[in-house]
């Protein structure tokens, strides 16, 4: 569909009219023709879309370090003639480096997008699990007991994984749950990415922001290759007038595309060819005309292309619908256009509802002409399930240097100084190709009136090899007739040339306006590593470096908020294409194939509603701040191996942080429960050591008393014993004294009567010895016989024979 007529050049229309006359063409053409007012035309001298155009080449040769050597001719030409310089006027490549080192630089900064479920199924899954691991945790020593007497686990968690606290808890359901719908979201995200060749587009955005300031994408899908990512030129780009530098307030957006004739028919079918013929001729003078081609004009296709505008313009749509109510009492919706206006009267059985969304129609203008190739409002707008009423752009555009239009980069900064160090340059050429090397003055007088002395003279040519030999020169004072010598330094070194201090002044200048790229772009040494100062410390240089980074650092969170941003949106388009679109199966199948366990997870996202984060990985710097950290606890015994280790997996330093910070305070509470078990152990141990010692000594008091019992018992038996034997000892010794006294008696008086009959019996013997004495002592006197010993042996034989025969 196209409108033809008369140029205008006219305001944007009116968004207050009803969304009939919206999606009319003639709303659509005023639209574009005001676009194209803004951005294209050349009224007032300058054009917002040629001037960006022009300037964003200049800032891209510049960066490639391809820009034009003409302006350096026209400052070292004479009057416009250059035939008498005889240089390279190829640039110094300074700011291609510059540029490399940063793209490069957050190329290496690697992210991971995280997504989490907020919709109330998982967030109620997510409150059930914490819950589940709060009652674990409370009831830690009752689910011990319990296991313990039945033999059953009652923990789903392995007890030394439990939570000890609040804090730990909660940081224990951030790192450990995840839900399997934001494993698959997550999946199903990263899957989309890389069929877009993400990478290669990411590098585009990041070079656009070091070099222009300004980068665009555009998410898009049809049912041929599904969700579409696609890199914008931000030189081909145009958007409304904004200070966001996220362009969140834009109402339009355009990009022009330089495309085929035959891409007119595809837009729309109904143009004949004549049609088609004269747009072709109308946009191919508006090409030369405006120079829209820029290097890449070529006659040759002049024909055959087509310059179009597509564009995007955001406005409010009015949803209406009938509200009627039924005979039986019921009330039945019907969707009607925004002119139904039923009568508001107490007879009417139906009302009118109504509710105003934002939405986005698109367009194709043929740039130069009054043709609209297409307008109706888009299809597959993105709108978050938390905010009906609110749309998503389908570009996503990024500035954060931009005043009033005005955008600055960083290759902007450097233009001014790249051109002074080119300069400087082109003057070293001119210098070095002017100096002439240092020459030797010879005085052939002089020389040739040298005497050595021995009648030789001293030739020029001996002195030259002597002076270059060794730098030795002879000479005399005193000329042969005693006149002073003029010429007694016959060879002299020729040094006037100034071109050593020219060319010392050009390099410290070059290194002037090298510094001040430095300065102003806070790139400096330490950031590329090219000239480190030797006498400065590693921890300084790092803190340059972290410095210089820190300089940079809009350009990372550009990249990232145009990446968390595009994912948002990559995810409520997989919600309406799995909820809405005849190629859902398709679309899970591409997706499945990188994880056939989430095909089922990916099938049921469109009911989930999710949040997109990114989480960055640390650089150098945090990481190794972090592990002096880690080191520092594992040094000291507040962590163990397996919490460093843990430690160091988790991406976020944050997070990392606060897990330190916890599982630090539960080595601490572990470590004093051991050493209270330890006391409380040592404590039993002295109370039963000291119980056993008293146990021991009352048993040694107790075995004491008990033998000393025993003893006194044996001693009281053996006392009774021994007064029962004295007693019956005594008592026999009594009979047994009676009986001897009574023995004694009788003993005695036997002994009294035989000692009295003894006595007489001897006595009677006595008397018949001295009887028999008598007589024999008469026979001897008688006989007159020897005399009688009656104490010998004669005697005593015949006293005993005369006592044996008295017997």
């Amino acid at each position: 569909m196209y409108e033809k007529g008369p140029r205008r050049i006219i305001g944007f229309p009116d968004q207050l009219v009803t969304d009939g006359e919206k999606s009319s063409e003639d709303y659509g053409l005023r639209v574009a023709q005001a676009i194209e007012a803004e951005w294209f035309r050349k009224e007032s001298g300058t054009s917002r879309f040629y001037n960006n155009r022009d300037t964003y080449h200049k800032l891209r040769t510049y960066a490639m370090g391809e820009q034009s050597v003409q302006k350096y001719k026209d400052e070292l030409a004479i009057n416009g003639d250059i035939s008498y310089l005889n240089l390279d006027w190829s640039p110094v490549p300074i700011i291609p480096k510059f540029v490399d080192i940063v793209v490069n630089g957050m190329s290496n900064r690697l992210y991971d997008v995280l997504a989490q479920a907020v919709d109330s199924i998982s967030s109620n899954k997510k409150a059930m699990y914490k819950l589940k691991l709060k009652t674990e945790m409370n009831n830690r020593q009752d689910f011990k007991q319990i296991e313990e007497s039945l033999g059953i686990s009652m923990f789903d968690t392995a007890e030394d994984e439990l939570p000890t606290s609040k804090d730990e808890l909660d940081l224990h359901v951030s790192l450990n749950y995840k839900d399997d719908i934001e494993l698959a979201q997550e999946k199903a995200i990263e899957t989309v990415l890389q069929l877009n060749d993400y990478d290669q587009i990411k590098r585009q955005v990041d070079e656009d922001q070091v070099v222009l300031g300004i980068s665009a994408l555009r998410h898009s899908f049809n049912t041929h290759d599904g969700i579409k990512v696609d890199y914008i030129d931000p030189a081909n780009f145009i958007w409304s007038p904004t200070e966001d530098p996220n362009f969140e307030d834009c109402y339009y957006f355009g990009e022009v595309k330089n495309v085929n004739i035959t891409e007119l028919k595809k837009l729309d079918p109904s143009l004949t060819q004549e049609d088609i013929s004269d747009i072709s001729k109308m946009s191919s003078k508006f090409d030369a005309y405006q120079g829209i081609r820029g290097g890449y004009h070529s006659d040759n296709f002049d024909k055959s292309t087509v310059t179009l505008l597509y564009f995007c313009y955001k406005t409010d749509k009015n949803i209406v619908y009938k509200k009627k109510k039924t005979a039986t009492g019921g009330e039945k919706v019907l969707k009607k256009d925004d002119q139904f206006n039923p009568p508001k009267t107490e007879a009417a059985r139906f009302e009118k509802l109504s509710k105003r969304i934002d939405v986005w129609y698109e367009g194709v203008y043929v740039l130069g002409s009054n043709r609209l190739i297409k307008w109706d409002i888009m299809s597959n707008m993105v709108r978050p399930k938390s905010s009906i009423n609110k749309v998503y752009s389908p570009f996503i555009v990024s500035a954060k240097k931009q005043y009033r239009g005005q955008i600055d980069s960083l290759v902007k900064r450097m233009v001014p100084f790249a051109d002074q160090i080119q300069l400087i340059h082109l003057k070293l050429q001119q210098v070095t190709a002017k100096m002439i090397p240092d020459g030797v003055y010879m005085d052939i007088d002089g020389l040739s009136s040298i005497n050595i002395g021995n009648g030789a003279t001293y030739s020029p040519q001996e002195a030259l090899n002597l002076y270059f030999q060794t730098g030795s020169v002879l000479g005399r004072s005193y000329a042969e007739d005693g006149e002073i010598n003029r010429g007694k330094i016959p060879i002299q070194e020729l040094t006037a040339s100034g071109a050593n201090n020219k060319i010392s002044s050009l390099i410290n200048m070059y290194n002037y306006n090298l510094g001040l790229i430095r300065s102003v772009t806070g790139l400096n040494e330490a950031r590329d590593g090219s000239t480190p100062d030797p006498n400065s410390l590693v921890g300084v240089q790092k803190l340059a470096a972290l410095n210089s980074n820190t300089a940079t650092r809009h350009i990372l969170e550009s990249r990232l908020n145009m990446t968390r941003k595009l994912s948002e949106c990559i995810s409520h388009r997989m919600s309406d294409v799995l909820m809405y679109s005849d190629m859902r199966e398709t679309f899970v199948n591409s997706i499945g194939r990188y994880s056939m366990d989430l095909i089922e997870e990916i099938k049921q996202m469109h009911l989930h509603d999710f949040g997109i984060f990114i989480q960055l990985h640390p650089d150098e710097e945090e990481r190794n701040f972090l592990e002096q950290n880690i080191q520092q606890s594992l040094s000291s015994g507040k962590i163990d191996i397996d919490d460093a280790i843990d430690i160091r997996a988790i991406k976020n330093t944050k997070i990392a942080s606060q897990l330190l910070k916890v599982r630090k305070k539960r080595k601490e509470k572990m470590d004093f429960d051991k050493q209270q078990a330890a006391i409380k152990a040592q404590s039993e141990s002295n109370q039963q050591a000291a119980l056993a010692s008293e146990q021991a000594k009352q048993q040694t008091m107790l075995s004491k008393q008990r033998t000393e019992t025993e003893l006194k018992r044996l001693e009281a038996q053996l006392e009774m014993e021994k007064m029962q034997f004295e007693a019956e000892l005594k008592l026999r010794l009594m009979k047994e004294q009676k009986s001897l006294d009574k023995e004694n008696i009788k003993a005695s008086i036997d002994s009294q009567m035989s000692k009295e009959l003894f006595r007489e019996d001897r006595k009677d013997k006595r008397s018949k010895i001295q009887a028999s004495q008598q007589s024999q002592l008469i026979q001897q006197r008688k006989q007159d016989l020897d005399p009688i010993d009656f104490d010998g042996q004669d005697y005593l034989g015949s006293g005993l024979q005369g006592l044996q025969s008295d017997f």
